[in-house]
């Protein structure tokens, strides 16, 4: 009896993770159709279309040269930092206990920014040398905090928060610090950067961060069910077999390098990993093997959405999409905590 009930828990389990990927695989895609036939050129739907299903409907036109070569990395790379951001949202949420948490506050996208901008200052690439400079400055600052919560205290959310909280600040200090020795050549567009930017993209920065992320995406499902038990304190969790320690440092670890690649892409943008996992928690209930692939697609539409606005907005040029994200999500995030406290 017992084995038939938890088999179909089970199969209730992935018949409905089988219907959150393709109501929010659907919303992915149909933002990425809407980020790719919109902006601010004549280049819309009717000419997305033709260059979709009639190949040379515009051979080398300038049609072809927006959707593919200029659009697609942009919407591709905008999905890729909304998925990683949210699901970071969520995974250090569960981790904290603590709705409040998102992929900042260990101060690793600090750190990530620290590193990045010393990169552009030398003149690096975006791939790999600002990547690897980012993802040192992630590193090192994560070890900083292990350092200060090293022991048991590494357990604790009130420990984590309150290095991340010390962390931050002191990276914000040094952002400042590097951003006002740049050079006015280079200063513009450090800015820019820090505020979010997905201008600079092609379709071989894509194929890198897709490969950095997606094995982390399915590391992270994986700690699904263990980010359930963890959920419940830890005494519960490990009643039931999970190593505590183990799967905190690995989800912190995979999380940082995911943070770090898509701060190295796309910039600061807060928010995304604060407000849509709070939602989706709110909508679908606490289960993370839901939640997780519904962080994933809903995550990735947001931000192509955001990134869509960021384009068309303006009535010359673009605005960083972090402002886009940051207008929308501090309003929504103060009335989900209103309508939910805990």
């Amino acid at each position: 009896m017992v084995k038939k009930i938890i088999k179909f828990k089970d199969s209730f389990v992935v018949r409905r993770i089988a219907i959150i990927v393709m109501l929010f695989g659907g919303l992915l895609l149909l933002s990425m159709i809407m980020g790719l036939s919109t902006g601010s050129t004549d280049t819309g739907l009717k000419q997305f279309v033709l260059s979709l299903f009639k190949k040379g409907a515009f051979p080398d036109s300038l049609h072809n040269t927006i959707i593919w070569q200029i659009r697609l990395p942009r919407v591709l790379v905008a999905a890729l930092a909304g998925a990683t951001l949210s699901l970071g949202g969520l995974v250090f949420q569960a981790l904290l206990r603590n709705p409040l948490a998102e992929p900042y506050i260990l101060g690793v996208s600090g750190g990530s920014a620290i590193g990045a901008i010393i990169g552009i200052m030398f003149g690096f690439s975006r791939f790999p040398g600002v990547g690897i400079t980012a993802f040192t400055g992630s590193m090192a600052t994560l070890l900083m905090i292990i350092v200060m919560t090293s022991g048991k205290n590494i357990l604790s959310k009130d420990s984590l928060i309150l290095a991340g909280v010390m962390i931050n600040a002191f990276c914000s200090a040094i952002i400042m610090f590097l951003v006002s020795i740049t050079r006015d050549s280079k200063l513009h567009s450090i800015l820019f950067w820090l505020m979010g930017d997905f201008s600079m993209t092609d379709i071989k920065q894509v194929q890198i961060l897709a490969l950095v992320l997606v094995p982390c995406f399915i590391i992270i499902f994986y700690f699904s069910h263990c980010m359930n038990l963890m959920v419940m304190g830890n005494d519960m969790a490990k009643t039931m077999g999970v190593n505590i320690r183990a799967a905190t440092l690995t989800m912190i670890l995979i999380t940082s390098f995911m943070i770090s690649a898509t701060v190295c892409q796309a910039g600061l943008i807060g928010f995304v990993g604060l407000v849509i996992p709070h939602m989706l928690r709110i909508v679908l209930g606490p289960d993370h093997r839901i939640l997780v692939p519904a962080s994933i697609f809903g995550g990735g539409a947001y931000m192509v959405l955001c990134d869509l606005l960021s384009r068309i907005l303006p009535k010359h040029g673009e605005m960083p999409v972090g402002v886009i994200t940051a207008i929308i999500g501090a309003p929504l995030f103060i009335i989900l905590l209103k309508r939910n406290p805990k």
